[in-house]
């Protein structure tokens, strides 16, 4: 089986995030017949909802399509390392692999701060791809930043 990224079409909904003047972070999520379920870009501005993040929205639209609250075996692809609630919501929906781009020192809780998934109490670990597309992903949050200053 040959891998095939979705980081592309995560980094146009992060593009479209920063068109709305939103941090611009992008998520997908695929099911194992390689379609794509749901993407979703940042929302928390427009939305006025502190939870509407990428990879909240990307699940709910993909939770609801599929009419069921278990993402098994669904890839996600997010251009920026999930926050501690965002991957506390990965681990729920027991997505089965976690692809990012840019890793997050700052709010990061995946491989930085408080390592959700290595808590005991996390009940479900995915397989975890770092640095895809990286320079990327950090790009357009650097630049959006620097735009901002």
């Amino acid at each position: 089986m040959t891998f095939r990224s979705y980081m592309d079409q995560a980094l146009e909904e992060a593009r479209a995030a920063a068109g709305r003047g939103e941090v611009p972070v992008g998520a997908v999520i695929v099911a194992p017949s390689g379609e794509v379920v749901a993407r979703a870009g940042n929302r928390t501005r427009e939305l006025n909802d502190p939870t509407a993040h990428a990879e909240i929205l990307a699940i709910r639209a993909a939770c609801a399509a599929l009419g069921d609250e278990r993402l098994v075996g669904h890839d996600l692809y997010v251009t920026l390392e999930p926050c501690p609630m965002c991957a506390a919501a990965i681990s729920f929906a027991r997505i089965g692999r976690l692809y990012f781009g840019a890793s997050d020192p700052k709010s990061g809780g995946v491989l930085q701060g408080p390592r959700v998934f290595d808590q005991a109490q996390c009940h479900h670990k995915p397989e975890i791809y770092d640095g895809l597309q990286e320079r990327e992903s950090e790009g357009l949050l650097k630049s959006f930043f620097q735009d901002r200053r």
